[in-house]
């Protein structure tokens, strides 16, 4: 499969599948506390960031492939719920990631701010 230039630049690079198919992620731990919310994350080939936070679905554009990962607004629904405060801080880490790294299975997602943000293969 031929991919341009561009398409590795907005893509997901690494963070695909050999295939090329999206991937998707359970968070696991925000900064060091495990996660007791339920958030996922798939990223898939033409850029797009699509999941479920712990109340709301949500999408967003990853701007930049490879190691660096850099997302763009975040676009969700509306419905509120009792993790609606998870959420906020979910979403608020989300914004700041600046790079990703995969490590023995996980996706960790590193923020300007020092937070991380830790994925398991979702099943």
């Amino acid at each position: 499969m031929i991919r341009s230039a561009a398409a590795l630049l907005i893509g997901c690079g690494t963070l695909c599948q050999a295939d090329g198919a999206a991937t998707s992620w359970q968070l696991i731990e925000l900064s060091g506390t495990a996660f007791s919310a339920s958030a996922t994350l798939t990223i898939g080939e033409d850029g797009q960031i699509t999941g479920r936070a712990p109340c709301n679905r949500y999408a967003a554009r990853l701007l930049n492939g490879g190691t660096a990962f850099e997302v763009g607004p975040i676009m969700a629904t509306k419905m509120a719920c009792p993790d609606l405060v998870a959420e906020t801080v979910f979403f608020d880490i989300l914004a700041e990631v600046a790079n990703s790294e995969t490590r023995d299975g996980f996706l960790i997602l590193h923020a300007a701010t020092g937070a991380e943000m830790v994925f398991k293969p979702a099943e």
